[in-house]
């Protein structure tokens, strides 16, 4: 389940990828499976030992094009140990909106990427995420969990203010914005609700078997509902 247009990041053999809150790694095997140089940065070093497994597992079984290699690493955000501009392609997918500091995150952001290079964030959509904050207190009051709400304007302000040039932004995932308000409505860890567990099956059901008719109506309603807003930007030479 991706959340960004890997195609218009143009990763391909050979791209410096970094994927900053990799978590389950799911945007780097797809950065890997491209040929791409691939890093995978977290604060979770249990969960970068999962994605570490899985880079090994894709060389096995063939799935990595020549030239391709992925590495994890653990770190904060907020002091990233690579030189300036060491990334054709930086990514930060739904991340910014657990960070205090993210104004500190997004200069750094902004400086691992190189002259001419792309960088993608993502963050839970404006409207939806209201929903969900004003369903739930224990979806986002909790240790580590969403201590803002972004709008796509103020998000995009703060990124061109370190010198970003913005290029496109686009919705995704309108299926899974009614799951979260329905766990929201019956209480987040409620996942053997019966309509939770319903719906569960039903997103599977779709990752799994991508029918045409969820794929089509996907799109008409991300404009409408879709729970994660990307933005696309590129740093200037």
């Amino acid at each position: 389940m991706l959340t960004v247009d890997f195609d218009r990041l143009r990763v391909g053999r050979g791209t410096r990828f970094i994927d900053v809150g990799a978590g389950a790694g799911r945007h780097s095997f797809e950065a890997l499976r491209r040929g791409a140089d691939v890093t995978a940065f977290d604060m979770d070093e249990v969960e970068l030992k999962g994605v570490d497994d899985m880079f090994g597992a894709m060389q096995l079984e063939g799935e990595v094009p020549p030239g391709g290699s992925g590495r994890v690493e653990v770190g904060t955000i907020l002091d990233m140990p690579y030189e300036d501009g060491a990334f054709d392609v930086v990514l930060a997918s739904e991340i910014l909106e657990h960070v205090p500091e993210d104004v500190t995150a997004i200069r750094e952001l902004t400086r691992i990427l190189a002259p001419g290079g792309m960088l993608a964030v993502t963050v839970p959509r404006w409207l939806p995420e209201k929903i969900c904050w004003a369903l739930s207190d224990e979806y986002h009051a909790n240790e580590g969990g969403h201590i803002r709400i972004y709008t796509a304007d103020e998000l995009r302000d703060k990124l061109e203010l370190t010198g970003l040039t913005f290029l496109h932004q686009h919705h995704a995932h309108a299926l899974h914005a009614p799951y979260w308000w329905i766990k929201c409505a019956v209480g987040v860890e409620r996942d053997q609700h019966p309509l939770v567990r319903a719906y569960h099956q039903l997103l599977v059901w779709d990752m799994m078997k991508a029918p045409a008719a969820t794929r089509l109506a996907e799109k008409a309603l991300d404009p409408l509902i879709g729970k994660s807003v990307a933005l696309y930007f590129t740093k200037p030479w």
